[in-house]
């Protein structure tokens, strides 16, 4: 029965926790000891009695997922691993943590360490992303069944976490969509780096949360038998639930707990020693009596059995289930959307790319089962629903199709969740400009390497009447020069179609489908081979004899085959380039790079800032683009304004041939 009084055991436990996470940020000189022993006590009883692993099978698809959203705080994580004992981390890595090359990074980093969920250290990421991993397991356990999908997503977050806006769209959801699997420990310790939480919020995180359609509860975040009482509870709720755990940073250094001076920095050799004799720890540093370490590793195994049962009850299921766990494709999931490409060609189909985007999804979501859409209250203009779409709700998680609601920036980091969690491939749609809001989640998505696809429309000046504010100008460059991630700008339904072949094929990046507003013609002939891997290719003109090389993307892409019948009308040959996507370009061998690019001048046309095509047309070549920002008027007029024209493309390429 529990006490109010913690056994010596249990804190015997947690005090492992706090003194490898101090003596490791001693040893670096660099971290945050506060959040580890403040909550050593929540994690002790989290690990030891609650979390479904299994260290010996460390990716267990039905594991409960651990998110540590308060990512500053990693050496707790890193202290639990080793404790625990997976076999990926021992104790020199705890000793050098936050050194180069170390699994054990300055936050936690997917892929360095078994047991780590997702990367965390932009704080309200964590949360957030936790939501889409609760709500993959939701959809895939009514897809394939309880028996093999039936597991909690337990998250340690902090006030920081709960500050970020990113939070509140990410909360609102959970709520509305009940994930009751979803339980977050708030490390309620009314600490930030500059001082106390109340000199600059006065938010009751209680009655928000409740709000938002939370359960709450509130707890002494020391006192063990509270926390075991608390998480029971909470895995009994019918909503999402958090547990508000009252805690002292740097529990237990005498001089510094309570204080901003323990939240960033090391504790010292002298505060340690007195933290050592406060806590009853006499230990050397890095040392773990082998009672407690076997306690630790004991309770590492306690799921073996359940990881056993589970083996044999997968092993039953279908091969979908199988495939889909493992990240696998079904055979010829693509046969359909092959045939619309070779329909389009014959039929020389004239749509918006953001149309032929949607055919495409068409033609894949019901031959995909893993696939998962949404759009943030745009689905009617980024057409990202199809008639084998349907919206999930609280009632229902046998859906495909997410509601987000005008809420981009949880929608992106949802998406990494679902990703992360397994056995899903996420899509999501808003407009190109709004990606902004996206960009913290997007770029965790490519620093992690997940498949989450991207469907942003109204890509340029194109948006028309809608004015600058709605006109992504500097987008396409940004993003362009973020690792990891592909960026396909396609020119028409072919292009379209290949370049959703390769985001759903990359396993290891993310993708955006930069898609028009403006119908757009047929200009590929063939679809014999997907063009668009190669990044950017030749779709017209002879290669030896031209005079010049016009590249383009996107709308652009039917200016420049316009501008070069023009030319060679009046004689002049010019090669057109199609870049859909300059990544996978720059990613071919130098010969291929070479032979497309050719040796003639370059002019390069995109409706969208000039920066970073300089390096394709080099020094004597020429740019049309954008300078500054849109205007308010119909495209039509705005293209002609704004000099991005045919005319303005065969002044470009007659003056740089003149020039040379």
């Amino acid at each position: 029965m529990c006490i109010f009084s913690n056994n010596a055991k249990d804190t015997s436990l947690a005090n492992a926790i706090r003194f490898l996470s101090v003596d490791a940020i001693n040893k670096a000189n660099s971290g945050h000891p506060g959040m580890p022993m403040g909550m050593a006590d929540v994690a002790t009883v989290l690990f030891t009695k609650f979390i479904k692993i299994n260290p010996s099978a460390p990716r267990w698809f039905d594991r409960d997922r651990f998110v540590l959203s308060a990512g500053h705080g990693s050496m707790l994580l890193y202290s639990v691993l080793y404790l625990l004992g997976y076999k990926d981390i021992d104790l020199e890595d705890i000793k050098n943590f936050r050194q180069l090359g170390a699994k054990t990074a300055g936050h936690p980093e997917y892929g360095h360490l078994d047991g780590i969920d997702m990367t965390t250290g932009p704080l309200g990421q964590g949360i957030s992303s936790a939501v889409g991993m609760a709500l993959a397991e939701r959809v895939l356990a009514k897809k394939y069944g309880s028996d093999v999908c039936d597991h909690y997503t337990y998250v340690i977050a902090g006030d920081g976490c709960l500050m970020e806006g990113i939070s509140e769209e990410a909360i609102s959801l959970a709520g509305h969509l009940k994930l009751n699997k979803l339980i977050v420990l708030w490390d309620n310790n009314n600490i930030t780096i500059d001082g106390e939480v109340s000199t600059t919020s006065s938010t009751n995180q209680i009655k928000r949360f409740e709000a938002c359609g939370w359960n709450t509860i509130s707890i002494n975040g020391h006192n063990h038998c509270q926390i075991e009482r608390a998480i029971k509870k909470a895995q009994k709720s019918s909503k999402p639930t958090l547990i508000a755990c009252k805690t002292t940073i740097g529990y237990g250094a005498p001089s510094k707990c309570g204080t901003s001076k323990c939240h960033g920095s090391p504790l010292g050799a002298e505060e340690t020693a007195a933290a050592r004799q406060t806590l009853g720890w006499p230990h050397a540093p890095f040392e773990i009596p082998s009672d407690v370490l076997e306690a630790w590793r004991t309770a590492g195994r306690r799921s073996e059995e359940e990881y056993k049962k589970w083996q044999s009850r997968a092993k039953s299921k279908s091969k979908d289930f199988a495939d889909a766990i493992a990240g696998k494709l079904p055979r010829g999931w693509d046969k359909e959307l092959n045939k619309l490409k070779e329909q389009a060609i014959a039929e020389q189909t004239k749509i918006a790319t953001r149309k032929s985007s949607q055919i495409c999804l068409e033609a894949i979501v019901p031959n995909l089962p893993q696939m998962v859409g949404g759009s943030a209250d745009l689905a009617a203009s980024n057409l990202t629903l199809t008639k084998a779409s349907k919206t999930i709700t609280a009632k229902d998680y046998g859906g495909n199709n997410i509601m987000y609601g005008i809420r981009e920036h949880a929608m992106a980091a949802i998406m990494n969740g679902l990703a992360l969690h397994g056995g899903l491939i996420p899509f999501g749609g808003t407009f190109f400009v709004f990606s902004d809001y996206m960009r913290p989640s997007i770029r965790l998505a490519a620093l992690m390497g997940l498949r989450t696809i991207h469907v942003l429309t109204h890509d340029s000046i194109g948006v028309g009447e809608d004015g600058p504010t709605h006109q992504p100008i500097e987008h396409l460059a940004s993003y362009r020069c973020m690792p990891n991630l592909l960026v396909f700008r396609p020119c028409d339904v072919v292009e379209t179609a290949e370049a959703w072949q390769l985001a759903i094929e990359t396993e290891d990046k993310p993708s955006l489908l930069v898609l028009t507003r403006q119908n757009l013609p047929m200009l590929r002939q063939s679809s014999k081979d997907n063009k668009t891997a190669q990044g950017g290719y030749i779709l017209a003109g002879d290669a030896k004899r031209r005079q010049a090389t016009i590249i383009a993307t996107g709308s652009e892409v039917s200016l420049a085959m316009e501008a070069r019948a023009k030319l060679s009308s009046e004689g002049i040959e010019v090669a057109v380039v199609s870049m859909p996507c300059c990544e996978l370009f720059d990613a071919q061998p130098e010969p291929y790079r070479a032979e497309v690019l050719g040796t003639a001048p370059r002019v390069a046309v995109e409706a969208a800032s000039k920066y970073g095509w300089e390096r394709y047309v080099g020094c004597d070549g020429d740019i049309i683009g954008m300078d500054g920002f849109g205007a308010s008027g119909p495209a039509g007029e705005l293209f002609k304004y704004f000099g991005i024209t045919v005319e303005e493309v065969v002044d470009a390429v007659k003056n740089i041939i003149t020039s040379k």
